[in-house]
């Protein structure tokens, strides 16, 4: 990988397609002067877009897709219908040729998840990609997933998390053996499914192999940051997801509420304005956008498909922390270190990718 980073972007995936995607590349260009991008869409919405941020057009590549993936979509449809002309599956295609270093885009979720995969095809050893998301904690960032890629899984797609997550982590908080929980009813060894312990006995022989297994963590230790990386699958993690997600917002809107209610209140807050606006800094899930898909021959972000620009920013910086920190490397060294196979797992649950 050379100095230069190149982000391959699906520019119509999102609800607020393409201006917020071409805004949010042009912040983040401001940030990282070496990155370039190529945007994948209708050539006739994008380069006007480009025209309104004259810094952004010399970085930029078109290439024009007339198709685009709706956001209702169902996976089986948007790849039948995508393959090959889509402006998303372009995107992914980008990569696997080698002419982009990552791949992003704010569309349908099941679609990506189900492009990508069939495009880059999942790594050898890994039984199925998931879905990693930064988390704000107490503590600091930390890792969760899968966040929506599958729903169910046995004790060897938790191992795969388990792996996948530790070398994300490594990649992003530069730490060589980053911590690692399971998600479960309790703390106690005794406590959980079956496959849930399964994985727990297979991760507590394995730990010191480029991660330290701390063992089953409980729903509000993610957000005290207990560890590192929370592994669950996809089912619990999006609901926990979106439970955080729908917190933040009802405690946003409560706090606007009380510095509303009365005079005191108005002047408290305006000698209040620094600490609440670092507050609602912490709080906006824009910081935080981006979804890695992990586990896969090329690296694969999904941005949330509400977002606006500072949204897209994040995502896209994201993005380019990844390809800057040779995140497939990681992986495949974390997988080297594992010296344990799992040989009994409990049947497959059905596959079943989460749309936007």
């Amino acid at each position: 990988m050379t100095d230069t980073i190149t982000i391959s972007v699906d520019a119509m995936g999102g609800d607020n397609a393409p201006r917020a995607v071409i805004h949010g590349a042009y912040l983040a260009l401001r940030e990282r002067k070496n990155t370039r991008f190529i945007f994948h869409g209708r050539q006739e919405q994008i380069a006007p877009l480009l025209d309104e941020f004259p810094d952004l057009k010399p970085a930029s590549t078109v290439r024009h897709c007339e198709q685009v993936i709706a956001m209702d979509e169902k996976p089986s449809q948007a790849l039948r219908k995508g393959k090959g002309t889509s402006s998303m599956w372009m995107a992914i295609q980008s990569v696997k040729d080698g002419e982009a270093d990552v791949a992003i885009s704010g569309g349908n979720t099941g679609a990506l998840m189900a492009m990508a995969t069939f495009c880059l095809r999942p790594m050898k050893g890994i039984s199925r990609p998931g879905i990693a998301a930064i988390w704000p904690t107490l503590r600091s960032d930390i890792i969760v997933l899968d966040m929506g890629a599958t729903i169910g899984a046995d004790a060897k797609q938790l191992v795969d998390y388990a792996i996948l997550g530790s070398a994300l982590a490594r990649c992003l908080f530069d730490d060589d053996s980053p911590t690692v929980g399971l998600l479960n009813v309790g703390t106690e060894e005794v406590k959980g499914l079956d496959y849930i312990k399964e994985a727990g006995r297979i991760l507590a022989e394995a730990s010191g192999s480029g991660f330290t297994y701390h063992g089953f963590v409980e729903g509000d230790d993610i957000g005290k940051g207990t560890v590192d990386v929370v592994v669950t699958e996809g089912f619990v993690g999006n609901i926990a997801l979106k439970t955080a997600e729908g917190t933040a917002r009802q405690v946003g809107s409560y706090l606007r509420s009380a510095l509303k209610s009365n005079l005191m209140s108005r002047i408290g807050a305006l000698f209040a304005t620094s600490a609440l606006n670092a507050l609602r800094r912490k709080m906006d899930p824009r910081t935080v956008n981006g979804g890695v898909f992990m586990g896969l021959n090329g690296i694969v972000i999904k941005s949330h498909g509400g977002t606006d620009e500072i949204g897209y920013k994040s995502a896209l910086s994201l993005s380019y922390e990844m390809a800057r920190s040779r995140l497939i490397d990681k992986i495949g060294d974390t997988m080297q270190r594992f010296p344990i196979k799992v040989v009994s797992q409990t049947p497959e649950a059905e596959p079943e990718a989460k749309p936007a």
